[in-house]
């Protein structure tokens, strides 16, 4: 069982972004045009989970999975799917007091 657990607390102490995400303040879009996220000083596409008040995954630079934008005021302003940079399916917002849109 040690065996096992040494390396997740390695990889977690060494690699912190993989175990708790990014927030929006680390990500970098570029170029603008096309949308593509990066992690600052990085030149390759983010892949990995972002947290904060937008919560999702981010794969090779686009949004992929489900995802939750938050207002300011922590209530949920929206929840929907992306795949491969792309919206599908339904989407949902709220209004700042938690209502429906």
């Amino acid at each position: 069982m040690k065996r096992f657990l040494a390396p997740i607390l390695l990889l977690t102490l060494l690699f912190p972004s993989l175990a708790y995400g990014v927030t929006m303040d680390d990500l970098v879009q570029r170029p603008h045009w096309i949308g593509l996220y990066y992690k600052k000083f990085s030149d390759v596409p983010f892949t990995g989970k972002v947290t904060g008040k937008i919560q999702g995954s981010l794969k090779n630079g686009k949004w992929d999975g489900p995802l939750l934008l938050y207002h300011a005021n922590g209530q949920l302003q929206g929840k929907g799917t992306w795949k491969d940079g792309k919206r599908v399916g339904p989407w949902v917002k709220y209004w700042e007091n938690g209502q429906l849109y």
